[in-house]
């Protein structure tokens, strides 16, 4: 008898929750050795959902088979017959009786009472050649078999439970989020590994491939390209000299010891000790602003804005660690990776088209190199910076707001004897635009480094930090009124500190008074205290 397919389905909830067994990671990796290919985690989850839907067809069809025969009009049946209906939802019933059809237009055929195992009796024809149901009913599978609708629904939550599986299995090597069984891999001994370190210096420490390095030490085999290539990306993983700077889909090694400092160590500038504040304190007009400042520190919930270019500030620790944030404006023209902490790419002058070598320091949130560019460029803290998509791929345009040059009073910053800051509004010549809550110049840079290491040395509280440079801020105004931006700008001049407790600490001390639209002064109390 013809069985038609058969329709799938899973339990609402089978992706959800499924476990990975060891009988998957062993399917897995049989996979691997017969393909003797390294595969991504994405694409070993493919193979695995495959499986799983395969495995449960078969199951299905058995348990269909074991169930009964599929019911077609053209077919004989006999009492006691279990049958499936597949135009009835896979419905099932036994057949109790069988008689001869009555209808002369139909010709012979037979009339079978089937007790349905749901309950009732119906009627169907059999031994009825010319009937629409001979054909075999269109299979209607659950959109959750299909092995694409299963990833881009289920995909990211199924590659986490599949690398933490495939990690704990000590038989297999990764690399960049590629595994393959590591007694398959391709020697490559330690004088391989010297002359891939020579060859990167004498690059000058610019990032290279695998498939290039393999060029250059003639590393070539019996085995397939891709092999060979895996096992030395694993092998260089391996060793601490090398370290993999390459964006997603690309992997690339670089010496750790020519990556400049700003890359293996947070600059002091950007180092933010964090903390504990009550969000709870901050009104609308804070997190308003705090939005808007955007700081890569933000405890706000941002999600990564998506727009053709992004406008920023340049605040005073990027600018003097040469550093460009990376904040939800930003974030989605930055190159990014799964796995290497940090990825070298490439900055574009917006104006010039020079290419600028940077580094993606994606933990903390920054990118580096840039500091030749801010002093060519003449930029100043507070300076307005745009960044857009480059025209190549790993590429990304900055552009500076520059202008000719004129002298305004700008809030000028000088170190004071004790330590702390002074703040003066000064004829400076300044050659960008900027904003004027945040901008600042910096006559004598190495007083201030003093006077930062002093403020670190100290351990001085946010809320006196705060309270000295409100204190300062105020005497440049006839009405002694401070803008929170201002104090923002400010206090991350002597200690890096994030919006949300800057904000909090302002709510929260009765000594700061709020007096409209996020402008706050010193209490009587607080300024005698001075």
């Amino acid at each position: 008898m013809t069985m038609t397919s058969t329709p799938m389905k899973f339990a609402d909830d089978y992706w959800q929750t499924l476990s990975i067994t060891k009988h998957d990671i062993e399917f897995l990796q049989n996979h691997l050795f017969e393909t003797e290919t390294p595969l991504g985690t994405r694409e070993l989850a493919a193979v695995l959902i495959g499986e799983r839907i395969r495995a449960e067809r078969e199951a299905q069809e058995i348990q269909l088979k074991n169930s009964g025969t599929v019911y077609l009009p053209k077919d004989q049946y006999k009492q006691g017959q279990k049958l499936i209906f597949p135009a009835l939802a896979m419905a099932t019933g036994e057949v109790t009786l069988v008689r001869p059809g009555s209808n002369p237009q139909l010709g012979v055929f037979d009339v079978i009472e089937v007790a349905m195992d749901a309950g009732g009796v119906r009627l169907f024809a059999a031994a009825l050649n010319d009937h629409k149901l001979n054909q075999p009913v269109e299979e209607v599978t659950d959109p959750t078999a299909d092995l694409q609708v299963v990833l881009a629904e289920y995909g990211e939550q199924l590659e986490q439970k599949l690398w933490a599986a495939l990690a704990a299995e000590e038989n297999l090597a990764q690399v960049a989020g590629h595994w393959f069984p590591r007694a398959l891999l391709v020697d490559i001994n330690p004088g391989h590994l010297n002359l891939a370190e020579a060859v990167i210096e004498m690059a000058g420490g610019e990032p290279l491939s695998a498939a290039n390095l393999m060029e250059q030490i003639d590393l070539h085999g019996d085995t397939n390209t891709s092999l060979t290539e895996f096992s030395l990306n694993y092998v260089l993983q391996e060793d601490g000299r090398f370290d993999e700077v390459g964006p997603i889909g690309q992997v690339l090694w670089c010496l750790r010891r020519l990556e400049p400092e700003a890359v293996r160590e947070v600059p002091v500038f950007l180092q933010y000790k964090p903390i504990q504040y009550d969000r709870s304190l901050l009104n609308g007009q804070m997190l308003a602003l705090e939005a808007q400042l955007d700081d890569e520190l933000s405890d706000a919930d941002t999600k990564p804005q998506r727009a053709n270019e992004a406008t920023l500030t340049l605040t005073y620790p990027h600018w003097r660690a040469g550093t460009l944030p990376i904040s939800s404006r930003v974030r989605s023209f930055i190159p990014t990776a799964q796995y290497a902490p940090r990825i070298r790419f490439t900055l574009v002058d917006g104006k010039t088209g020079e290419k600028i070598p940077a580094w993606v320091v994606r933990e903390h949130g920054y990118v580096y190199g840039l500091r030749n560019w801010y002093e060519k460029q003449k930029l100043i803290p507070g300076a307005t910076i745009v960044v857009r998509p480059g025209k190549a791929p790993g590429e990304v345009i900055v552009d500076a707001k520059t202008r000719r040059p004129v002298r305004d009073w700008v809030r000028t910053v000088l170190a004071g004897s004790d330590g702390g800051l002074v703040f003066a509004l000064l004829k400076q010549e300044v050659a960008c635009e900027y904003n004027d809550r945040m901008v600042v110049v910096v006559p004598d840079l190495s007083a201030v480094d003093k006077s930062f290491a002093h403020t670190a040395k100290s351990g001085q509280s946010l809320e006196r930090l705060t309270r000295d440079m409100m204190r300062e801020l105020s005497k440049l105004t006839p009405q002694g009124h401070v803008h929170a931006e201002e104090l923002y700008s400010a206090v991350n001049i002597l200690r890096r500190v994030p919006p949300g407790p800057l904000f909090a600490t302002l709510a929260a001390t009765s000594g700061f008074v709020h007096v409209g639209d996020l402008h706050f002064r010193l209490g009587e109390t607080t300024q005698e205290e001075g």
